[in-house]
């Protein structure tokens, strides 16, 4: 062996790609199914301008006729702004709940979809996908709550029809309803990964919106409904969305009075409480939804 031989080899070898470290891998892949499901239900809501109009023909009824109505039947004479409850605008009061009313059915509609993707084949072709089952849901609700809101807005831009000033609090009143419609979103889709059949989640659906609704104080004052019912108010999450709403939007407490929302043993929650009341529904219910997705055949 010669000196020349017992020396190193210092030729440059190409350098093997470093593969990217797993969990970084799957949070790209999530993020990434993420913006697809969201962008595909963004597809479908702005393709159907015919559902966008319709939507918006209930709750127009409600506040322009039945609100005008209403709030004429019920105008007291001599009743001033500061007269108390009862005393105010009740379109004012009424505003909150169509706005509720506008972002409720959408979201729960994208429920639907899941149950026709279920029957079109595409929900399995979902689940085959090398991505975690809280990923496809999480896109999927995050554009049902984006088409959601967005049916809010046209009713937004109506705010000074009925009384109440534009200004930063209609802003924040969106951001009120992204939360609505993102905690509703997730329930029907639990509903949707539990029932199988269309027409079965139809008839659930409309037997459980109506009575939210009702029960929530979006049309009328709930806290002088017998103690049975009002059980049932304090329970129901879409009577902290309207409270929430009301307490944004100025003029909204007027009619009815401060202590018209949901009470605790007496105690009336601040907006925050009833906003992270929705938003840790919300999470609950798509961790049970993921984890019951993921047995779907």
């Amino acid at each position: 062996m010669t000196h020349a031989d017992a020396l190193p080899d210092l030729t440059p070898r190409p350098v093997a790609a470093v593969p990217a470290p797993p969990r970084r891998a799957a949070a790209a892949r999530d993020l990434r199914t993420l913006r697809v499901l969201w962008r595909r239900e963004m597809l479908r809501f702005v393709r159907n301008r015919v559902r966008i109009a319709t939507s918006l023909v209930m709750p127009l009824l409600f506040l322009l006729i039945l609100g005008s109505g209403l709030n004429s039947a019920l105008d007291r004479p001599g009743a001033g702004a500061g007269a108390g409850p009862g005393s105010g605008d009740f379109r004012s009061y009424l505003f909150p709940g169509v706005l509720l009313m506008v972002v409720q059915g959408p979201a729960m509609t994208v429920g639907a979809l899941i149950v026709w993707d279920r029957q079109a084949g595409f929900l399995r072709q979902m689940l085959v996908a090398p991505v975690r089952r809280g990923a496809l849901l999480g896109g999927i609700c995050l554009g049902g709550a984006t088409s959601g809101a967005a049916y809010a807005v046209p009713m937004l831009l109506m705010a000074g029809v009925v009384g109440v000033p534009y200004g930063f609090h209609l802003l924040l009143a969106l951001a009120v309803l992204v939360l609505v419609a993102f905690s509703f979103t997730v329930l029907g889709v639990l509903g949707a990964v539990c029932i199988r059949k269309p027409e079965t989640f139809d008839i659930v659906m409309g037997l459980c919106a109506m009575p939210l609704l009702f029960l929530s104080g979006a049309l009328f004052p709930v806290h002088q409904l017998p103690g049975w019912l009002n059980a049932a108010v304090v329970v129901n999450p879409l009577t902290y969305g309207v409270d929430a709403l009301r307490r944004v939007i100025p003029g909204g407490t007027a009619w009815a009075g401060e202590d018209a929302g949901p009470q605790w043993w007496g105690w009336t929650p601040p907006v925050l409480l009833e906003l992270a009341f929705l938003a840790l529904l919300a999470v609950g219910a798509l961790a049970v939804a993921a984890r019951r997705f993921s047995r779907t055949d």
